[in-house]
């Protein structure tokens, strides 16, 4: 009986192995082959925090000193008191399509608009007058500037603060 048994599951696995559909290939579901991106040209180097000081977005976020700064290979956090204070975010996207981060910023309530910076194109969003975000795309590279006063009384306008970054930014690329 065990022999039986053994080339019932043999001939069980062999019809599910090539299938039972006449020989035809299957056909593959378009909607889940791999989208892959076309590869961009880089973008240019930019220094550390989008090459600005501490003290030149201090003076620029116009709030008390911050609290904590955080710089990592791809931005960096300037706060005041802790992660749900005020605070100034730049971040630095290599080989990311900014479209997704203007999709993003849209999706979750806060149209954006176009804007050039230096002859480079990019978006700026907002959310009242606590928040501003603007992005400018370097290349296949973009940059981002997030501006957020949260509960806080906000110094500037996050837009003007926002585009001052940014335009100190771009007139430093290398």
């Amino acid at each position: 009986m065990g022999r039986k048994w053994g080339a019932f599951v043999a001939v069980g696995l062999v019809a599910v192995l090539f299938g039972c559909s006449g020989g035809e290939e299957p056909q593959a579901d378009p909607g889940s082959a791999l989208v892959r991106p076309e590869p961009t040209e880089p973008g240019p180097f930019i220094e550390e925090c989008g090459s600005l000081t501490d003290q030149e977005v201090a003076e620029a976020f116009g709030m008390p000193p911050f609290t904590t700064v955080t710089r990592n290979s791809v931005g960096c956090v300037w706060e005041v008191g802790g992660v749900a204070g005020p605070s100034v975010t730049y971040s630095w996207y290599r080989g990311s399509p900014i479209g997704r981060e203007r999709a993003g910023s849209e999706l979750i309530g806060r149209p954006a608009a176009d804007i050039e910076i230096g002859g480079h194109t990019g978006f700026i969003a907002s959310a009242s007058d606590y928040l501003c975000e603007i992005g400018i795309a370097f290349g296949g590279d973009f940059v981002h500037w997030s501006i957020m006063y949260g509960d806080s009384r906000p110094a500037h306008d996050p837009c003007q603060v926002g585009r001052a970054l940014a335009e100190k930014t771009v007139e430093r690329v290398q």
